[in-house]
């Protein structure tokens, strides 16, 4: 823990929604491997993008490729890469861009810990369990990694040595042996603008 900080106050969320006509917040896509996160997190980038909608994908596999790199997949390294994109996540949504993560974040406590950032901050978290059921996912495997796993060439890989907890009470659930990319972007807008997330808080915010 760093000493001899002080936070330095400057223009408060609820100036830049104000401002940027728009209210940030987190979309958290979690799921087992192959179950369409990243795909689904792409084509919600694009939806919002292409409404000239400040948005930004945080994937899981391209954080590791910088931010992360120096982490493994034991679960204390799991729990780290977690709570990084966590706070990554909440500084996007902090200046008013919706952050779109895309991590198969397997632990419901480090789930909560990211929930529990955001709402710290008074900035909504969108959970959206993206499931699949494993043997479609294994049958997916672009990646090959399930067949790495099964074979013991890959270690703590989820859903084969290492548990996947679901989550309890999402706000939106998608079934892609079931649903499409674009049914899947359909119910998470819907969501969105059903409890007028998307709407830009007035004068009197919690966060002025």
């Amino acid at each position: 823990m760093a000493t001899n900080i002080v936070r330095h106050e400057g223009v408060t969320n609820c100036q830049r929604t104000t401002f940027l006509r728009r209210p940030g917040f987190t979309i958290w896509l979690t799921g087992l491997s192959a179950s369409g996160k990243s795909t689904i997190a792409t084509a919600l980038e694009e939806y919002f993008l292409s409404n000239a909608i400040s948005a930004y994908r945080l994937d899981g596999d391209n954080i590791r490729f910088g931010l992360n790199k120096d982490l493994g997949f034991s679960q204390t390294d799991r729990i780290e890469n977690i709570r990084r994109i966590s706070e990554v996540a909440k500084l996007f949504a902090d200046s008013a861009t919706i952050a779109i993560t895309a991590c198969i974040s397997p632990y419901i406590a480090d789930r909560d810990i990211a929930r529990g950032l955001h709402d710290a901050a008074k900035l909504k978290f969108i959970e959206v369990h993206v499931d699949v059921p494993l043997e479609v996912a294994e049958q997916r495997d672009p990646k090959g990694l399930y067949q790495k796993a099964r074979a013991g060439i890959i270690k703590n890989f989820t859903g084969i040595d290492a548990p996947y907890e679901k989550p309890k009470n999402p706000e939106v659930y998608i079934d892609t042996s079931r649903q499409s990319v674009e049914d899947a972007v359909a119910k998470i807008v819907e969501h969105l603008e059903r409890d007028e997330i998307l709407r830009v808080p007035g004068r009197g915010c919690p966060q002025c």
